[in-house]
């Protein structure tokens, strides 16, 4: 076990001793002999005795070294060393003896592992305060760090501290969760999207501390959910589009992009809501939220939480429109309310108006995926209170979430859906039946109309993506911003967030990046990263104004390395130092350009094509591999590497190819070829509710990835291409059959290390069939090989 701790902030002697006495460690009599004051701090971490027995008793549970348990330690008056100091040190991080670290060895084994250390002499009380503290921010073996665990089995019931509590510059879990008071309130938005004449009210469910009953004025967390309402799975399904269909040829067209740019159309809204009194309290509440265990980690440390649908979803006004402008403005007018600028009432008939007083009008947004990508829609408003956003797995623009140059591509696992989809899954309305009748007509015959400006025929840019791309409203950001993403992740492509993370390279804002070698996945709950700390460390900070240096202390890049578990690293851009190139050859990527030409024909036989429809992984398989994809795919590999590489970018391929009819898409994989074990798609659980997030309150499973048994390659990258579509997304060139035409096709990025004795492959191919449409189409793909490269960003 590894693990990395980028949180942790390092802090002089006399901030040490200053935070150990504010947290009950330290007290202003307490011993000045080294050895009587470290186990003065370890009777204040056995939680569970009280009797100086019980002590002795429990220490005989430890090794002081090789051959000596604690307990006989104690008895001896034997006088402190790092090495006995690391030995307990360990254990308490529920590291064990023999199974996790080789006793005999247990300075190495703790630097191994990660713990940070100090080497001093240790027979000075100062010493031992500056291990203790150290050792107190250090994480466990199971996720939390030492005294956020000693939080959850206790600590703080015998020791009172102020309530919030800042231990090494983040949120300590001092608040009883069992009191968080629950409240529901309506926010008034300038919309009126189900055209009622009155503005849109949306429902918000509140989670605050109870001590804002007595004054206490906290930071919030908002999550941005669609689905916190629930959804409508059969109703998406029933949408959903057959992608067995052919692709089509395009007409050409000249058309620019000025043309197809989103303008916004002025709109009169109706009147504000005449006020008819005043509340202090809702009158709604609710039992169990949908929750997220990020949240959940700060409810217990002094921070609200909320959570807001927004537009056309379960007991607020509206429909849904999938990332329209509409979407985003409904979700800044929970943060306007809760910093002040923006009414709500107590329910959606009374008019009483509510305000959030026991906000101090700080918010940070949190969540994945479509969460995430509200929280960056919400970014580029500039709207006052908004602090920071935590985007994990983000879309940073719709178009390349459901489409990619010209063709329309699902994301990873879902064939087949689009946006009017997910606004059909996500109008939770629906389940009212009561406000389902009411709005039936009025949505379903905006579904039809957003069916239409999707244009799942050309699959091209347009006037309805140019709405749901944010990227051009980066540089209007004024909020910091974390940003959390899968290099795996086929649902929410890398694209999405190595395109926000360039767009914010020019703009004055302090700007994080973690990525990890996961799919469409939470990292919060993984043991070998601090990622808690370090959100704890950020949110401190930008909420309640905490001098942390978390600024400066966190990475700018944090990435998780491909070829070793629990292994993190850290950069400072995304971008390659140097690029290399590889000329296309007839099974092979050379060095030197080739000549000749490659054929494959797109077409399958028929229970092959079938098959492959109903099992997308064995086409995935057999693409790699010598045997059915033969003739229908081009395949080639790099002689085996002499050297490590580092890929660290985009990946481009450059080819000049001909299709023998009028139209044609090529897909291609960059892939990793060698037996090796590799990382796990997916982590596995160490331990169900192992971790958890407060005392006595909620946990969440602890995972971690492992590495899988042997194999002989993995996907890195790959990218999709409309031939007619080469000049860019909205301008439909002309296509000749059997004509050469030159594709420049960027690949999604990565970070990706490649040991020495692998081979990188190349697979170029037309259909997708997870991914595009796949209408089994007598097509020959011809590659002119003297005029083909793939060019690899190089890292350091």
């Amino acid at each position: 076990m590894k693990i990395n701790q980028f949180g942790l902030k390092r802090v002089s002697l006399e901030e040490a001793k200053k935070e150990l006495m504010a947290a009950g460690f330290l007290t202003i009599d307490a011993s000045k002999d080294a050895t009587k004051l470290w186990f003065a701090f370890l009777r204040k971490s056995f939680l569970t005795v009280r009797d100086e027995s019980g002590f002795i008793s429990k220490l005989g549970n430890f090794l002081a070294d090789e051959t000596t348990d604690l307990a006989d330690f104690y008895r001896s008056k034997q006088p402190v060393t790092k090495e006995v100091f690391y030995m307990m040190g360990l254990q308490q991080l529920d590291f064990e003896p023999t199974i996790d670290f080789d006793p005999g060895k247990v300075l190495e084994e703790a630097a191994r592992i990660g713990i940070p250390m100090i080497d001093s002499d240790f027979s000075h009380s100062d010493t031992l305060i500056e291990a203790w503290y150290l050792l107190l921010t250090s994480h466990t073996k199971n996720g939390l760090n030492y005294l956020d665990k000693l939080a959850s089995e206790g600590y703080y019931e015998n020791n009172e501290v102020s309530r919030p509590f800042f231990f090494n510059g983040k949120a300590q879990a001092v608040f009883d969760t069992a009191k968080l008071i629950r409240e529901v309130v309506y926010v008034e938005a300038p919309l009126d999207t189900d055209n009622d004449g009155q503005l849109d009210l949306l429902k918000l469910e509140i989670l605050r501390p109870i001590e804002t009953e007595d004054g206490l004025q906290v930071g919030t967390l908002f999550t941005a959910s669609p689905y916190s309402q629930g959804v409508n799975g059969p109703a998406g399904e029933a949408l959903t589009y057959d992608v067995n269909v052919p692709l089509e040829r395009k007409e050409p067209t000249e058309t620019t992009y000025e043309e197809i740019q989103y303008q916004p159309t002025p709109v009169e809204l109706p009147a504000e809501r005449e006020v008819k009194g005043k509340a202090t309290h809702g009158t709604e509440t609710f039992s169990r939220e949908n929750n997220h265990s990020l949240n959940d980690f700060f409810l217990a440390r002094g921070f609200a939480v909320v959570y807001g649908a927004g537009i056309g979803t379960r007991d607020s006004d509206g429909i849904q429109t999938c990332g329209s402008v509409e979407q985003t403005t409904a979700m800044a007018a929970y943060i306007e309310w809760l910093a002040g600028n923006r009414r709500a009432f107590t329910n959606r008939t009374d008019n009483i108006e509510i305000k959030a007083w026991w906000s101090n009008g700080k918010v940070a947004m949190t969540g994945k995926s479509y969460l995430g990508t509200l929280a960056t829609a919400c970014a580029t408003r500039q709207i006052e209170g908004l602090e920071t956003i935590i985007s994990e797995a983000a879309i940073s623009d719709w178009y390349q979430y459901y489409r990619d140059n010209g063709l329309v591509i699902a994301p990873g696992g879902f064939p087949g859906e689009d946006a009017d989809v997910l606004a059909i899954e996500t109008f939770s309305k629906m389940r009212n039946a009561g406000d389902w009748l009411h709005s039936k007509k009025f949505f379903m015959d905006y579904l039809n109309e957003m069916a239409k400006l999707q244009d799942r025929k050309t699959g091209n840019y347009s006037t309805f993506w140019d709405e749901r791309n944010y990227l051009p409203f980066i540089k209007d950001i004024k909020c910091d911003v974390v940003m959390v993403h899968g290099l795996n992740d086929w649902n929410v492509k890398p694209r999405q967030v190595a395109n926000l993370w360039d767009a914010l390279k020019e703009v004055p804002v302090a700007k994080k990046l973690i990525l990890h070698q996961g799919q469409h996945i939470y990292i919060n709950n993984m043991p070998s990263l601090d990622f808690q700390d370090m959100m704890n460390l950020w949110l401190s900070h930008k909420l309640y104004g905490v001098e942390n240096d978390a600024k400066a202390l966190l990475p700018d890049i944090v990435y998780q390395e491909n070829t070793a578990p629990e292994t993190w690293h850290t950069l400072t851009d995304w971008a390659p130092a140097s690029e290399k190139v590889y000329h296309l050859g007839a099974q092979e990527l050379m060095d030197a350009a080739a000549s000749g030409q490659v054929t494959f024909n797109d077409q399958l036989p028929k229970e092959q094509y079938e098959g492959y429809t109903k099992n997308i992984p064995l086409w995935e398989k057999e693409l790699k591999e010598a045997g059915p994809m033969d003739g229908h795919r081009y395949l080639a590999k790099t002689e085996v590497l002499k050297e490590a590489i580092f890929l660290n970018g985009r990946p481009r391929v450059s080819i000049k190819v001909a299709s023998s009819v009028d139209l044609g898409m090529l897909s291609f994989e960059l892939i990793d070829f060698g037996t090796a074990k590799r990382l796990k798609p997916t982590p596995d659980v160490l331990a169900p509710h192992g971790l958890p997030l407060g005392r006595n309150w909620r946990e969440d499973n602890l995972v971690e990835f492992k590495l899988g048994a042997e194999d002989e390659y993995k996907l890195i990258t790959r990218g999709h291409i409309n031939l007619q579509n080469r000049e860019n997304a909205w301008k439909n060139d002309d296509l000749k059959a059997n004509e050469f035409v030159e594709i420049d096709v960027v690949l999604h990025p990565t970070m990706y290390h490649l040991p020495a004795g692998r081979q990188i492959g190349l697979a170029v191919y037309g259909t997708d069939f997870g991914m595009t449409v796949r209408g089994n189409q007598d097509i020959a793909y011809t590659i002119d090989l003297a005029e083909s490269q793939v060019i690899l960003p190089l890292g350091e």
